[in-house]
């Protein structure tokens, strides 16, 4: 199915260490479907991606953290990659800006290791989510119902275990994002 996402604003979450597939996939497909895309960063300038199991290319930083504004986006991107969550989830930053589409009842979609950063949020208690294996018993701890699927959608919040799974997640995050504003994704 085809998405007219011309008047969305979405923001992808990441800083070194991303893993490649998972940032441009996604954001190839928005950009495809008409959306304004904006990589946000704690850093400034550029960030560098990993591939598979070296380093790879620099891209730019449209917005940083401090400067960066969650109300003027419709939707959030988190890709994996093992260094990336791990260094977001650290950053209180980060997470009030991914907290921000919690709050709003935006859609998120986060893939592989990208789920890590919404464990810091504390809301994800009730929510069926996937990730990568690795991090199934953190999300577990977390409160979430985590199941072994492609794909999963739980109130605007998609989730995949891995680039293998990118079709199924990309199909599902641009259904998600053109439908809008879910229900509050926060606990009550």
């Amino acid at each position: 199915m085809e998405y007219d996402l011309s008047k969305k604003k979405v923001a992808i979450l990441a800083t070194h260490g991303f893993e490649e597939i998972e940032l441009t996939e996604p954001m190839n497909v928005l950009k495809d479907s008409g959306a304004t895309v904006h990589i946000v960063s704690p850093e400034k300038g550029t960030i560098k991606a990993w591939d598979k199991d070296n380093w790879s290319n620099d891209y730019n930083v449209d917005a940083d953290l401090d400067t960066a504004d969650s109300g003027t986006y419709d939707a959030l991107v988190l890709p994996g990659g093992v260094l990336n969550p791990d260094q977001l989830r650290t950053d209180d930053r980060a997470i009030e800006f991914i907290a921000h589409f919690l709050h709003q009842g935006k859609p998120i979609a986060a893939i592989c290791h990208g789920a890590q950063s919404l464990i810091e949020t504390r809301e994800l208690d009730g929510k069926t989510m996937t990730s990568y294996p690795s991090i199934k018993t953190d999300l577990i701890n977390a409160g979430v119902n985590w199941v072994d699927e492609e794909v999963v959608v739980d109130q605007g919040l998609t989730t995949s275990r891995s680039p293998e799974d990118l079709p199924a997640f990309c199909d599902k995050m641009l259904e998600e994002i053109s439908e809008g504003v879910h229900e509050e994704l926060a606990p009550n």
